[in-house]
Protein backbone atom coordinates (compact mmCIF):
# COMPACT_ATOMS: atom_id res chain seq x y z
CA UNK A 1 0.00 0.00 0.00
CA UNK A 2 1.35 3.20 -0.68
CA UNK A 3 0.91 6.01 1.80
CA UNK A 4 0.25 9.34 -0.21
CA UNK A 5 0.90 13.06 1.27
CA UNK A 6 -2.67 12.82 1.26
CA UNK A 7 -3.14 10.20 3.23
CA UNK A 8 -0.57 11.56 6.12
CA UNK A 9 -2.70 14.64 5.94
CA UNK A 10 -6.24 14.96 5.45
CA UNK A 11 -8.82 17.33 5.91
CA UNK A 12 -11.15 16.35 8.89
CA UNK A 13 -13.24 17.09 11.85
CA UNK A 14 -12.36 17.20 15.36
CA UNK A 15 -11.40 16.09 18.12
CA UNK A 16 -9.68 13.10 17.50
CA UNK A 17 -8.90 10.96 13.95
CA UNK A 18 -9.05 7.81 15.08
CA UNK A 19 -12.07 8.33 17.78
CA UNK A 20 -13.95 10.67 15.88
CA UNK A 21 -13.10 10.66 11.80
CA UNK A 22 -12.31 6.81 12.19
CA UNK A 23 -15.78 5.77 13.82
CA UNK A 24 -17.56 8.38 11.43
CA UNK A 25 -15.56 6.68 7.91
CA UNK A 26 -16.36 2.98 9.65
CA UNK A 27 -20.20 3.48 9.78
CA UNK A 28 -20.03 5.21 6.22
CA UNK A 29 -18.17 1.97 4.80
CA UNK A 30 -20.62 -0.18 6.83
CA UNK A 31 -23.89 1.33 4.80
CA UNK A 32 -21.79 0.89 1.51
CA UNK A 33 -21.57 -2.42 2.38
CA UNK A 34 -25.09 -3.09 2.76
CA UNK A 35 -26.01 -1.14 0.02
CA UNK A 36 -23.11 -3.25 -2.18
CA UNK A 37 -24.45 -6.39 -1.26
CA UNK A 38 -27.76 -5.73 -1.23
CA UNK A 39 -28.45 -6.74 2.29
CA UNK A 40 -32.16 -5.68 3.51
CA UNK A 41 -31.55 -4.56 6.51
CA UNK A 42 -34.21 -3.08 9.15
CA UNK A 43 -32.53 -2.35 11.94
CA UNK A 44 -28.70 -1.53 12.90
CA UNK A 45 -26.74 -2.25 15.94
CA UNK A 46 -23.20 -0.41 16.83
CA UNK A 47 -20.69 -1.24 19.70
CA UNK A 48 -17.47 0.76 20.39
CA UNK A 49 -15.09 -1.64 22.48
CA UNK A 50 -11.27 -0.94 23.80
CA UNK A 51 -9.73 3.17 23.93
CA UNK A 52 -12.64 3.57 21.54
CA UNK A 53 -15.32 2.69 24.58
CA UNK A 54 -12.92 4.04 27.47
CA UNK A 55 -12.61 7.55 26.01
CA UNK A 56 -15.89 8.08 23.24
CA UNK A 57 -17.88 9.70 25.00
CA UNK A 58 -14.93 12.58 25.42
CA UNK A 59 -13.88 12.24 21.83
CA UNK A 60 -17.39 12.27 20.57
CA UNK A 61 -17.32 8.37 18.75
CA UNK A 62 -20.90 8.16 19.23
CA UNK A 63 -21.75 11.24 18.11
CA UNK A 64 -19.43 10.16 14.41
CA UNK A 65 -20.52 6.67 14.81
CA UNK A 66 -24.38 8.15 14.44
CA UNK A 67 -23.58 10.78 11.87
CA UNK A 68 -21.73 8.26 9.16
CA UNK A 69 -25.06 5.99 9.56
CA UNK A 70 -26.65 9.43 9.12
CA UNK A 71 -24.10 9.71 5.56
CA UNK A 72 -21.77 12.22 6.65
CA UNK A 73 -18.15 12.10 6.09
CA UNK A 74 -14.73 14.06 7.66
CA UNK A 75 -13.88 16.13 4.59
CA UNK A 76 -17.16 17.45 3.74
CA UNK A 77 -18.61 17.67 7.73
CA UNK A 78 -21.37 20.33 7.45
CA UNK A 79 -22.45 21.21 11.60
CA UNK A 80 -25.41 22.62 10.98
CA UNK A 81 -26.22 19.59 8.78
CA UNK A 82 -25.45 17.39 11.58
CA UNK A 83 -27.00 18.98 14.16
CA UNK A 84 -29.89 18.74 12.25
CA UNK A 85 -29.74 14.92 10.86
CA UNK A 86 -29.34 14.21 14.57
CA UNK A 87 -32.54 16.09 16.02
CA UNK A 88 -34.63 13.99 12.90
CA UNK A 89 -32.79 11.03 13.86
CA UNK A 90 -33.70 11.55 17.85
CA UNK A 91 -37.55 11.94 16.88
CA UNK A 92 -38.04 8.85 14.53
CA UNK A 93 -35.59 6.81 15.40
CA UNK A 94 -34.67 5.40 11.48
CA UNK A 95 -32.01 6.58 9.33
CA UNK A 96 -33.05 6.98 5.60
CA UNK A 97 -30.56 5.25 3.71
CA UNK A 98 -30.04 5.42 -0.08
CA UNK A 99 -31.18 2.39 -1.69
CA UNK A 100 -32.43 0.67 1.58
CA UNK A 101 -35.21 3.06 2.70
CA UNK A 102 -35.77 3.39 6.52
CA UNK A 103 -33.59 1.47 9.09
CA UNK A 104 -34.21 1.28 12.67
CA UNK A 105 -31.65 2.86 14.84
CA UNK A 106 -31.69 4.37 17.89
CA UNK A 107 -28.79 5.55 19.73
CA UNK A 108 -29.63 5.26 23.32
CA UNK A 109 -29.98 1.35 22.93
CA UNK A 110 -28.27 0.86 19.69
CA UNK A 111 -24.91 1.81 20.37
CA UNK A 112 -23.21 0.09 23.37
CA UNK A 113 -20.10 0.92 24.99
CA UNK A 114 -18.27 -2.17 25.75
CA UNK A 115 -16.26 -1.50 28.19
CA UNK A 116 -15.75 -5.63 28.96
CA UNK A 117 -14.76 -7.07 25.27
CA UNK A 118 -11.57 -6.13 23.73
CA UNK A 119 -11.53 -7.16 19.82
CA UNK A 120 -8.35 -8.49 19.43
CA UNK A 121 -6.94 -6.69 16.74
CA UNK A 122 -6.44 -3.04 17.75
CA UNK A 123 -7.33 -0.86 20.64
CA UNK A 124 -9.54 0.76 18.63
CA UNK A 125 -12.16 -1.95 17.90
CA UNK A 126 -15.92 -0.85 16.91
CA UNK A 127 -18.81 -3.75 15.85
CA UNK A 128 -21.54 -3.23 13.61
CA UNK A 129 -24.27 -5.19 12.93
CA UNK A 130 -27.28 -5.13 10.44
CA UNK A 131 -30.66 -7.17 11.17
CA UNK A 132 -33.60 -7.66 9.62
CA UNK A 133 -37.38 -7.30 10.65
CA UNK A 134 -37.21 -9.87 13.02
CA UNK A 135 -34.44 -9.02 14.48
CA UNK A 136 -31.97 -12.15 13.11
CA UNK A 137 -28.67 -10.81 12.19
CA UNK A 138 -27.89 -10.55 8.21
CA UNK A 139 -24.54 -9.06 8.34
CA UNK A 140 -21.35 -7.69 10.57
CA UNK A 141 -18.02 -6.24 10.35
CA UNK A 142 -15.94 -5.48 12.57
CA UNK A 143 -13.08 -2.49 12.25
CA UNK A 144 -10.43 -1.01 13.70
CA UNK A 145 -9.24 2.89 13.58
CA UNK A 146 -5.78 2.96 13.46
CA UNK A 147 -4.72 6.55 13.77
CA UNK A 148 -4.83 9.33 11.55
CA UNK A 149 -8.37 8.48 10.40
CA UNK A 150 -6.84 4.95 8.63
CA UNK A 151 -9.74 2.33 9.06
CA UNK A 152 -9.64 -1.54 8.21
CA UNK A 153 -11.35 -3.97 8.82
CA UNK A 154 -10.62 -7.44 10.95
CA UNK A 155 -10.37 -9.06 7.46
CA UNK A 156 -8.00 -6.15 6.32
CA UNK A 157 -5.95 -5.96 9.23
CA UNK A 158 -4.78 -9.65 9.45
CA UNK A 159 -4.28 -9.12 5.50
CA UNK A 160 -1.98 -6.32 5.95
CA UNK A 161 1.76 -5.67 5.80
CA UNK A 162 4.61 -3.13 5.77
CA UNK A 163 3.13 -0.02 4.04
CA UNK A 164 5.46 0.58 0.95
CA UNK A 165 5.27 2.62 -1.97
CA UNK A 166 4.71 0.50 -5.00
CA UNK A 167 7.85 -1.56 -5.86
CA UNK A 168 7.61 -0.09 -9.75
CA UNK A 169 7.61 3.58 -7.90
CA UNK A 170 10.34 5.57 -8.89
CA UNK A 171 11.66 5.66 -5.25
CA UNK A 172 10.15 3.01 -3.12
CA UNK A 173 11.69 3.51 -0.03
CA UNK A 174 10.16 2.15 3.33
CA UNK A 175 12.69 2.64 5.72
CA UNK A 176 14.91 6.00 6.14
CA UNK A 177 18.06 4.22 5.70
CA UNK A 178 16.43 3.23 1.73
CA UNK A 179 15.60 7.30 1.74
CA UNK A 180 18.91 8.35 2.26
CA UNK A 181 20.80 5.44 -0.04
CA UNK A 182 18.22 6.38 -2.97
CA UNK A 183 18.68 10.32 -2.36
CA UNK A 184 22.30 9.68 -2.13
CA UNK A 185 22.22 7.67 -5.73
CA UNK A 186 20.02 9.81 -7.30
CA UNK A 187 21.24 13.15 -6.49
CA UNK A 188 17.45 14.37 -5.59
CA UNK A 189 16.41 15.63 -2.43
CA UNK A 190 13.54 14.21 -0.14
CA UNK A 191 11.01 16.11 -1.29
CA UNK A 192 11.68 15.46 -5.06
CA UNK A 193 11.48 11.52 -4.72
CA UNK A 194 8.34 11.86 -2.43
CA UNK A 195 6.80 13.82 -5.43
CA UNK A 196 8.04 11.75 -8.10
CA UNK A 197 6.59 9.00 -6.58
CA UNK A 198 3.21 10.64 -5.61
CA UNK A 199 3.10 11.40 -9.79
CA UNK A 200 3.71 8.34 -10.71
CA UNK A 201 1.45 5.95 -7.66
CA UNK A 202 -1.87 8.57 -7.91
CA UNK A 203 -1.59 12.28 -8.95
CA UNK A 204 -1.01 14.77 -12.03
CA UNK A 205 1.41 17.72 -11.14
CA UNK A 206 -1.68 19.56 -11.41
CA UNK A 207 -3.85 17.81 -8.48
CA UNK A 208 -0.80 17.44 -6.56
CA UNK A 209 0.06 21.00 -6.45
CA UNK A 210 -3.56 22.01 -5.87
CA UNK A 211 -4.08 19.26 -3.08
CA UNK A 212 -1.00 20.71 -0.84
CA UNK A 213 -2.38 23.92 -1.34
CA UNK A 214 -5.56 23.19 -0.04
CA UNK A 215 -3.93 21.30 2.66
CA UNK A 216 -1.90 24.55 3.88
CA UNK A 217 -4.85 26.51 3.05
CA UNK A 218 -6.96 24.76 5.67
CA UNK A 219 -4.19 24.31 8.40
CA UNK A 220 -3.68 28.14 8.09
CA UNK A 221 -7.25 29.03 8.50
CA UNK A 222 -7.47 26.86 11.36
CA UNK A 223 -4.56 28.72 13.08
CA UNK A 224 -6.40 31.80 12.30
CA UNK A 225 -9.40 31.00 13.68
CA UNK A 226 -7.85 29.58 16.73
CA UNK A 227 -5.92 32.86 17.58
CA UNK A 228 -9.31 34.66 17.44
CA UNK A 229 -11.81 32.27 18.91
CA UNK A 230 -12.47 32.57 22.75
CA UNK A 231 -14.43 31.10 25.80
CA UNK A 232 -14.76 27.61 26.66
CA UNK A 233 -14.20 23.93 25.39
CA UNK A 234 -16.67 21.61 25.15
CA UNK A 235 -16.72 18.58 27.73
CA UNK A 236 -17.42 19.71 30.78
CA UNK A 237 -13.81 20.65 32.12
CA UNK A 238 -14.64 24.20 31.69
CA UNK A 239 -11.44 24.41 29.57
CA UNK A 240 -10.83 28.02 28.90
CA UNK A 241 -9.28 28.83 25.37
CA UNK A 242 -6.14 30.83 25.90
CA UNK A 243 -4.24 30.68 22.36
CA UNK A 244 -6.49 34.14 21.73
CA UNK A 245 -5.69 36.04 24.92
CA UNK A 246 -1.68 34.94 24.34
CA UNK A 247 -1.55 36.79 20.98
CA UNK A 248 -3.31 39.66 21.98
CA UNK A 249 -0.82 39.99 24.32
CA UNK A 250 2.38 39.11 21.96
CA UNK A 251 1.25 41.25 19.50
CA UNK A 252 1.08 43.89 22.20
CA UNK A 253 4.62 43.10 22.68
CA UNK A 254 5.80 43.79 19.14
CA UNK A 255 6.47 47.56 19.85
CA UNK A 256 8.93 46.67 23.11
CA UNK A 257 12.34 47.50 22.98
CA UNK A 258 14.04 44.86 24.64
CA UNK A 259 11.65 41.65 23.81
CA UNK A 260 13.15 38.46 25.45
CA UNK A 261 15.23 36.00 23.40
CA UNK A 262 12.95 33.36 24.17
CA UNK A 263 9.73 34.81 23.22
CA UNK A 264 10.18 33.21 19.76
CA UNK A 265 8.92 29.93 21.49
CA UNK A 266 5.34 31.75 22.89
CA UNK A 267 4.69 32.67 19.11
CA UNK A 268 5.30 28.88 17.78
CA UNK A 269 3.63 27.48 21.14
CA UNK A 270 0.21 30.04 20.19
CA UNK A 271 0.42 28.88 16.96
CA UNK A 272 0.08 25.12 17.70
CA UNK A 273 -2.20 26.00 21.04
CA UNK A 274 -4.60 27.89 18.12
CA UNK A 275 -5.37 24.64 16.04
CA UNK A 276 -6.00 22.36 19.02
CA UNK A 277 -7.95 24.38 20.81
CA UNK A 278 -9.90 24.41 17.36
CA UNK A 279 -9.57 20.47 17.22
CA UNK A 280 -11.00 20.37 20.98
CA UNK A 281 -13.57 22.52 19.89
CA UNK A 282 -15.05 20.22 17.17
CA UNK A 283 -13.41 22.16 14.29
CA UNK A 284 -11.99 21.57 10.70
CA UNK A 285 -8.52 20.32 11.06
CA UNK A 286 -5.86 18.42 8.86
CA UNK A 287 -4.48 14.93 10.15
CA UNK A 288 -0.92 15.77 10.98
CA UNK A 289 -0.42 12.84 11.28
CA UNK A 290 -3.54 12.48 13.46
CA UNK A 291 -5.76 15.53 15.10
CA UNK A 292 -4.68 15.09 18.58
CA UNK A 293 -1.48 16.35 17.48
CA UNK A 294 -2.61 18.31 14.50
CA UNK A 295 -0.80 21.85 15.54
CA UNK A 296 3.09 20.60 15.54
CA UNK A 297 3.50 20.60 11.49
CA UNK A 298 1.03 23.91 11.19
CA UNK A 299 2.53 25.61 14.15
CA UNK A 300 6.69 25.17 12.28
CA UNK A 301 5.13 26.08 9.10
CA UNK A 302 4.06 29.63 10.28
CA UNK A 303 7.22 30.07 12.51
CA UNK A 304 9.19 29.48 8.85
CA UNK A 305 6.82 31.78 7.30
CA UNK A 306 6.40 34.86 9.83
CA UNK A 307 9.49 34.35 11.64
CA UNK A 308 12.25 33.21 9.47
CA UNK A 309 13.65 35.81 7.02
CA UNK A 310 13.62 35.42 3.50
CA UNK A 311 11.21 32.49 3.82
CA UNK A 312 9.82 31.86 0.84
CA UNK A 313 5.93 30.64 0.57
CA UNK A 314 6.77 28.21 -2.63
CA UNK A 315 8.76 25.94 0.07
CA UNK A 316 5.45 25.19 2.05
CA UNK A 317 5.21 22.34 -0.74
CA UNK A 318 8.42 20.70 -0.05
CA UNK A 319 7.59 21.11 3.78
CA UNK A 320 4.78 19.13 3.39
CA UNK A 321 6.21 16.44 0.85
CA UNK A 322 9.53 16.03 3.25
CA UNK A 323 6.96 15.90 6.70
CA UNK A 324 4.58 12.72 4.68
CA UNK A 325 8.10 11.20 3.73
CA UNK A 326 8.71 10.78 6.81
CA UNK A 327 5.52 9.55 8.52
CA UNK A 328 4.81 7.51 6.56
CA UNK A 329 8.13 5.89 7.30
CA UNK A 330 7.29 6.05 10.61
CA UNK A 331 3.67 4.58 10.14
CA UNK A 332 4.61 1.67 8.18
CA UNK A 333 7.67 0.65 10.51
CA UNK A 334 5.66 1.44 14.32
CA UNK A 335 2.48 3.55 14.55
CA UNK A 336 0.81 7.16 14.50
CA UNK A 337 -1.81 5.45 17.02
CA UNK A 338 -2.20 6.59 20.70
CA UNK A 339 -4.31 4.02 21.73
CA UNK A 340 -1.29 1.40 20.17
CA UNK A 341 1.89 3.07 21.31
CA UNK A 342 1.18 6.07 23.78
CA UNK A 343 1.68 10.46 22.33
CA UNK A 344 5.21 9.25 21.56
CA UNK A 345 3.33 8.21 18.21
CA UNK A 346 1.15 11.28 17.91
CA UNK A 347 3.13 14.36 18.89
CA UNK A 348 6.05 12.36 18.58
CA UNK A 349 5.90 11.63 15.05
CA UNK A 350 4.42 14.86 14.20
CA UNK A 351 7.48 16.79 15.92
CA UNK A 352 9.54 14.69 13.87
CA UNK A 353 7.93 15.34 10.86
CA UNK A 354 8.21 18.98 11.28
CA UNK A 355 11.72 19.40 12.52
CA UNK A 356 12.48 17.15 8.95
CA UNK A 357 10.31 19.61 6.64
CA UNK A 358 11.61 22.86 8.68
CA UNK A 359 15.14 21.57 7.90
CA UNK A 360 14.37 20.84 4.55
CA UNK A 361 12.99 24.31 4.00
CA UNK A 362 16.12 25.63 5.51
CA UNK A 363 18.62 24.29 2.74
CA UNK A 364 19.31 21.38 5.00
CA UNK A 365 21.00 17.78 3.19
CA UNK A 366 19.13 14.67 2.90
CA UNK A 367 21.41 13.47 6.01
CA UNK A 368 20.09 16.09 8.28
CA UNK A 369 16.52 15.99 7.48
CA UNK A 370 17.20 12.41 8.55
CA UNK A 371 18.76 13.47 11.73
CA UNK A 372 16.26 16.24 12.52
CA UNK A 373 13.32 14.05 12.21
CA UNK A 374 15.82 11.31 14.93
CA UNK A 375 16.51 14.12 17.06
CA UNK A 376 12.93 15.11 17.47
CA UNK A 377 11.19 11.43 17.97
CA UNK A 378 14.23 10.31 20.07
CA UNK A 379 13.17 12.80 23.25
CA UNK A 380 9.48 12.23 22.77
CA UNK A 381 10.28 8.34 23.72
CA UNK A 382 8.27 6.89 26.03
CA UNK A 383 5.25 10.09 26.30
CA UNK A 384 2.41 8.42 27.32
CA UNK A 385 -1.31 9.46 26.21
CA UNK A 386 -3.53 10.33 29.41
CA UNK A 387 -6.05 12.78 28.38
CA UNK A 388 -7.59 14.06 31.27
CA UNK A 389 -11.53 13.23 30.92
CA UNK A 390 -11.27 11.44 27.84
CA UNK A 391 -11.05 14.91 25.88
CA UNK A 392 -8.21 16.09 23.40
CA UNK A 393 -7.33 19.35 25.60
CA UNK A 394 -5.42 18.30 29.03
CA UNK A 395 -2.53 17.88 27.93
CA UNK A 396 -2.93 17.45 24.43
CA UNK A 397 -3.04 20.87 23.53
CA UNK A 398 0.09 22.41 25.38
CA UNK A 399 2.04 19.12 23.92
CA UNK A 400 1.71 20.61 20.35
CA UNK A 401 3.26 23.53 21.37
CA UNK A 402 6.18 22.14 23.15
CA UNK A 403 6.20 19.45 20.30
CA UNK A 404 6.90 22.41 17.95
CA UNK A 405 9.55 23.99 20.02
CA UNK A 406 11.42 20.74 19.84
CA UNK A 407 10.89 20.48 16.26
CA UNK A 408 12.23 23.72 15.38
CA UNK A 409 15.18 22.93 17.99
CA UNK A 410 15.84 19.51 16.61
CA UNK A 411 16.07 21.24 12.83
CA UNK A 412 18.42 23.74 13.77
CA UNK A 413 20.64 21.19 15.89
CA UNK A 414 20.60 19.04 12.78
CA UNK A 415 21.70 22.11 10.51
CA UNK A 416 24.80 22.84 12.86
CA UNK A 417 25.76 19.44 12.29
CA UNK A 418 27.14 17.30 8.80
CA UNK A 419 24.04 14.78 9.48
CA UNK A 420 26.50 12.16 10.74
CA UNK A 421 24.48 10.80 13.97
CA UNK A 422 25.01 7.82 16.79
CA UNK A 423 21.10 6.91 16.61
CA UNK A 424 19.46 6.12 13.14
CA UNK A 425 15.99 7.83 12.39
CA UNK A 426 15.59 3.89 11.92
CA UNK A 427 16.45 2.33 15.07
CA UNK A 428 14.47 5.45 17.02
CA UNK A 429 11.46 4.09 15.12
CA UNK A 430 11.52 0.56 16.24
CA UNK A 431 12.37 1.85 19.86
CA UNK A 432 9.34 3.75 19.52
CA UNK A 433 7.47 0.95 18.77
CA UNK A 434 9.03 -1.62 21.01
CA UNK A 435 8.10 1.48 23.85
CA UNK A 436 4.61 1.12 22.82
CA UNK A 437 4.32 -2.35 22.65
CA UNK A 438 5.54 -2.64 26.20
CA UNK A 439 3.80 0.51 27.81
CA UNK A 440 0.70 -0.65 29.98
CA UNK A 441 -2.66 -0.23 28.35
CA UNK A 442 -4.01 2.23 31.22
CA UNK A 443 -1.55 4.85 29.54
CA UNK A 444 -2.37 4.27 25.96
CA UNK A 445 -5.85 6.58 25.22
CA UNK A 446 -7.77 4.91 27.70
CA UNK A 447 -8.00 7.44 30.78
CA UNK A 448 -7.38 5.26 33.23
CA UNK A 449 -4.05 6.29 34.35
CA UNK A 450 -1.02 9.05 34.17
CA UNK A 451 -2.42 12.48 34.42
CA UNK A 452 -6.31 11.60 34.12
CA UNK A 453 -6.43 9.42 37.08
CA UNK A 454 -4.09 11.34 39.40
CA UNK A 455 -6.30 14.82 38.84
CA UNK A 456 -9.34 12.67 39.69
CA UNK A 457 -10.83 13.04 35.96
CA UNK A 458 -10.54 9.45 34.58
CA UNK A 459 -12.73 8.05 32.09
CA UNK A 460 -16.29 8.17 32.54
CA UNK A 461 -18.09 4.94 32.41
CA UNK A 462 -21.38 5.63 30.45
CA UNK A 463 -24.41 3.80 31.10
CA UNK A 464 -25.56 2.10 28.17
Amino acid sequence: MFLSVFDIFKIGVGPSSSHTMGPMVAAARFLADLKEHKIPAAHIRASLHGSLAYTGKGHASDRAVILGLCGFDPESYDHSAAEAALGELAETKNLKVEGLGEVQFDPPTDLIFDFDQVLRGHANGMKLIALNAHGAELYRQIYYSIGGGFVVTAEELDERGREVPSPDAPYPFATAQQMLEMAKASGKSIAQMKRANELHCCATPQSLDAGLARIWQVMSSCIDRGLANKGQLPGGLDVRRRAAAIHEQLIAEQGSNDPAPHIVNDWISVFAMAVNEENAAGGQVVTAPTNGAAGVIPATIRYYLDLVPHAEAAQVETFLLTAAAIGGIIKSNASISGAEVGCQGEVGSASAMAAAGLCAVLGGTAMQIENAAEIALEHHLGMTCDPIGGLVQIPCIERNGLGAIKAVSAASLALRGDGEHFVSLDSCIETMHQTGLDMHDKYKETSLGGLAKTTGFGVNVVEC
